[in-house]
């Protein structure tokens, strides 16, 4: 009698990426970022603590801002297919751009970003100054929206995997300055206390599909 298998469903992307130059530019989108911050209050959504700015990163951000939303629209259009349409494009990706400095005890909530297709997360300066001190905290932690409830009576009771370990609830990630990590934007996905050495500066980007020639 054959052994019972495994067969994986429902896979989550995480795509992780390096931006090419990013010590030049990562000068150019933080002086575009604190003068910004300088004229502008900010708002509040999910940070807790810190400063984030509005949307229309891209409006001011300058040709820096606008480079790094190419990168990430490449990986987005390598690693997403039109099921019906798969020789030929029949969408487009409407960005939005914003920034968020973060001093030390700042974090984010767990979130998500309803109606966008994926979301990224760029660090200019992740704040360690060269630091490995798990101790500076501020990791980003991307949430599997299931686990909770199953969760409530046996919290640690996990599914097996197909490789033999365990499924996890949650991918907790060191942010590292000039990297990308693009997700589905449904993921739930926050921002652990941080308490480095010196204020982080990131960018979020979610990318909207909608179809070609919209309005």
């Amino acid at each position: 009698m054959s052994e019972p298998q495994v067969v994986g469903l429902f896979e989550t992307n995480v795509v992780v990426d390096e931006m090419p130059g990013a010590e030049a530019l990562n000068r150019e989108l933080a002086r575009a970022i604190q003068e910004r911050r300088r004229t502008s209050a900010g708002t509040k959504v999910s940070n807790i603590g810190g400063w984030q700015s509005d949307t229309a990163m891209l409006e001011w951000g300058g040709a820096t801002a606008r480079r790094l939303l190419d990168r990430i629209v490449a990986a987005a259009d390598h690693f997403t297919v039109d099921v019906k349409s798969p020789t030929e494009r029949r969408h487009e990706w409407r960005a939005e751009m914003w920034a968020n400095v973060s001093p030390p005890h700042a974090s984010n909530q767990l979130h998500t970003h309803p109606g966008a297709f994926w979301s990224a997360v760029y660090y200019v300066d992740d704040g360690y100054a060269g630091s490995s001190d798990p101790g500076a905290g501020g990791e980003l932690v991307l949430m599997d929206p299931r686990m909770p409830m199953i969760m409530m009576t046996m919290p640690n009771l996990r599914f097996l995997g197909g490789d033999g370990k365990p499924n996890q609830a949650q991918l907790v990630m060191r942010p590292k300055s000039g990297r990308i990590v693009m997700f589905p934007a449904w993921l739930s996905h926050g921002v652990m206390p941080y308490e480095g050495p010196s204020e982080r500066i990131s960018i979020a980007v979610n990318l909207l599909a909608v179809p070609r020639g919209a309005a």
